[in-house]
């Protein structure tokens, strides 16, 4: 797997967001960096997160 294709300032800024390593940042595969990037949007926004329930469509 190749590393993330981001600029090395998005690198840090998400890593210190997820509290994450940038090196274990660089090599999440991109469909967890997703999921954690909506859980914090979901924090950002006030909502809490569905317990195993699916996003409205």
């Amino acid at each position: 797997m190749k590393p993330l294709q981001i600029s090395p300032e998005t690198a840090v800024k998400l890593a210190a967001e997820l509290k994450v390593p940038i090196e274990h940042l660089m090599h999440m595969p991109q469909h967890i960096l997703l999921q954690k990037l909506a859980e914090l949007a979901r924090k950002d926004n006030g909502n809490s997160p569905s317990e195993g329930k699916d996003e409205p469509k």
